[in-house]
């Protein structure tokens, strides 16, 4: 006898698949252990391409259905030839993708309906920390703002601006993270 099942789709996200991950990682929480990796080569000047391909998730070696490349590059300004986006603007663009990724999803699991949702991002950054013009200066963004427009019911704002807390990427940002440069011979 055939059986007639339907997904609960909210948001474009199919809903029982991500409440089934989170059942199987209450149930198991090694599972949330994962682990992503990205491969970048020079290309010329200031342009360069990340590869991304592999990672670790679930307990087991896993692969994407195609690989990804970002490429970035550097304004004329900053001596590139502006073949792509610079990377502290891909680290914008890392950040938009994924507090929007993360309040979507979760707006989704509580059944939270949003018809449309587009943000907008600026970061301070002044370049005398980055070219050593000043050791007194920070190298990086000083200051990033976001913006959320969202076509939703007005009740729900408050509820979607605690849930872009569950970004990764802005929980790295706000909270740092170790990270261990080496070199090494080719």
């Amino acid at each position: 006898m055939p059986t007639n099942t339907t997904t609960q789709q909210i948001n474009g996200v199919n809903v029982d698949v991500l409440k089934g991950t989170v059942g199987a990682i209450q149930a198991d929480p090694e599972l949330a252990k994962c682990r992503f990796r990205a491969t970048n080569k020079w290309v010329d000047g200031a342009h360069n391409c990340t590869s991304i391909k592999d990672f670790f998730g679930a307990k087991q070696e896993m692969s994407h259905k195609q690989e990804f490349h970002i490429h970035a590059d550097e304004p004329p300004i900053l001596a590139g030839a502006d073949e792509a986006a610079n990377p502290v603007e891909i680290l914008l663009g890392a950040l938009a993708s994924c507090v929007t990724t993360g309040m979507v999803a979760h707006a989704a699991v509580n059944g939270i309906q949003i018809e449309e949702l587009e943000s907008h991002l600026e970061g301070d950054i002044d370049l005398r920390g980055f070219l050593g013009l000043d050791a007194t200066v920070p190298k990086g963004y000083t200051d990033i703002r976001v913006t959320f427009k969202v076509k939703t019911d007005t009740e729900n704002l408050a509820k979607l601006r605690r849930y872009a807390e569950f970004s990764p990427v802005y929980n790295t940002l706000i909270h740092g993270t170790n990270v261990d440069i080496q070199i090494e011979p080719k």
